[in-house]
């Protein structure tokens, strides 16, 4: 079950007052307002990225993951949206394509997180989110390669049926240029893959079923190197390839490079948090950093034992909540229900 739009993201520049501030809106900040949103504490996230799934849904909307509890196999847009649906009930806020900046401590004890775009928004906890970082792909040194993206280059496979009938070229030799090749050539009118030498550094099950195909001829191989682009107003007519036989010219529609991402931590590098090697260290009891009421949990923070797995996100989300709210509502005390038996909890998820 999938929901049919991302939400609505707030008009830039505002200012806002929420519970908890979540910056970085993937899969383990989408659960924290599930698990937030159980205590009655409101959240607004902060994403670089134009919507809501992080790596998930910019990066691999429809590649298959299959290590979430319950979930045999959901592609990565399939499980945004269900988690955008899970948290539905909660109202969260977003502010999108906006990067946070600044983050400074108020006289009255929150924090005031700043944006790019000058959005303001206090709350008492913050938690991050926000994996590796803002990440970017690694581009080809190619000449005028700018003038094509989002055109005929592409770095990233959002919808595969943009890419039916299409003269294929995808360049690089790990996971994702494989993963893709496999996966595009049924629909490709041609596929071709380039790589700078005939080994590859993907998974052995992905080489040996890609060799298969260029054997039997689906998908053509070859070793060397694009040099140049040529076409119009974005388009792709054709592409200049360095192999060891000299350069040759290539009449394409796409290309599409893989050679995976540059991960940078951004402006939350200067929050004042004790990093180690970019890495947030937290406690795990209530993954909180050196910082109080600052939290950090996915692929962001680091602890003995540390596994990046979503799954761990979703745990570290769990634990976070419970502190988050004695931090947020220090005059209350805490009550653990089960949402199976709690009926309280099911009003507020509106299936009772």
């Amino acid at each position: 079950m999938t929901i049919s739009a991302s939400p609505v993201s707030e008009t830039p520049g505002g200012s806002h007052l929420t519970d908890v501030i979540i910056i970085g809106a993937g899969p383990v900040g989408l659960f924290a307002v599930f698990e937030l949103g159980l205590l009655d504490l409101k959240c607004h996230l902060v994403d670089i990225l134009d919507r809501p799934g992080g790596q998930c849904a910019e990066l691999y909307p429809e590649k298959p993951i299959y290590d979430i509890p319950g979930l045999p196999i959901v592609s990565g847009q399939e499980l945004t949206d269900n988690l955008l649906l899970q948290i539905k009930p909660f109202a969260a806020k977003y502010s999108l394509n906006e990067m946070a900046v600044a983050l400074q401590k108020l006289d009255n004890g929150n924090w005031q997180l700043t944006t790019d775009m000058n959005t303001t928004i206090e709350a008492p906890v913050v938690v991050i989110a926000a994996g590796g970082g803002s990440f970017q792909p690694k581009k080809p040194p190619i000449p005028s390669i700018n003038d094509f993206e989002d055109v005929s280059v592409f770095y990233a496979v959002r919808k595969m049926e943009n890419f039916r009938d299409k003269h294929l070229l995808i360049a690089g030799g790990g996971d994702s240029a494989l993963d893709w090749a496999l996966a595009l050539q049924p629909i490709a009118k041609s596929l071709t893959l380039i790589h700078r030498r005939a080994d590859f550094r993907a998974a052995p099950d992905s080489v040996s079923k890609v060799r298969a195909m260029v054997e039997v001829g689906k998908v053509e191989m070859v070793v060397g190197q694009v040099t140049a682009l040529h076409g119009q107003n974005g388009q792709l007519h054709s592409v200049a390839i360095k192999s060891k036989d000299g350069e040759v010219k290539r009449n394409v529609d796409c290309l599409l490079p893989f050679f995976g991402l540059t991960m940078k931590l951004g402006p939350v590098a200067d929050f004042g948090l004790n990093l180690e090697k970019n890495l947030i260290p937290v406690d795990t009891e209530k993954f909180e950093t050196s910082t109080p009421s600052i939290f950090a949990i996915g692929d962001i923070n680091t602890y003995p034992g540390k596994l990046k797995l979503i799954l761990s996100g979703f745990h570290e989300a769990a634990l976070m909540s419970q502190q988050a709210f004695r931090i947020c509502r220090p005059e209350q005390k805490l009550r653990f229900q089960y949402t199976t038996a709690s009926t309280d909890l099911q009003k507020k998820l509106g299936v009772r």
